[in-house]
């Protein structure tokens, strides 16, 4: 199974920019970055398919939050601009290694076999 190492999550005054960055030790599908904050659900936030660099965004992130990848490192990035406090939460990588991903199973946590430890973003003044 794919292991997936995140890192990048840290305090940020509201306004602020933050990149997380997962590496996963073998090819991917698709991944995908989801966020739960305490006493939520977890949420989807943003995804990218590997075959064709194709994304996909929460609304709510959509213009602030940009994910990307480095194809030849199996690694994804998430770029957070204009952070606020609602987007504090702990921030999870996720890996798809099966089939072709679309945008139906990209946004659900049940469409990734593997997922990251996971790292927390503090949004505050």
């Amino acid at each position: 199974q794919v292991q997936l190492v995140e890192s990048g999550g840290r305090w940020v005054q509201t306004g602020g920019s933050l990149r997380l960055t997962c590496t996963a030790s073998g090819r991917p599908a698709s991944m995908g970055w989801f966020r739960q904050a305490p006493g939520k659900e977890r949420e989807f936030v943003a995804a990218i398919r590997w075959a064709d660099n194709n994304t996909f965004y929460r609304r709510s992130v959509k213009g602030r939050f940009t994910i990307s990848r480095d194809k030849p490192k199996n690694t994804v990035y998430l770029d957070l601009n204009s952070l606020t406090p609602e987007d504090t939460a702990v921030y999870y990588c996720a890996a798809g290694t099966r089939g072709t991903p679309i945008m139906s199973t990209m946004t659900t946590p049940e469409g990734y076999e593997a997922w990251g430890q996971g790292t927390q973003v503090t949004v505050s003044s």
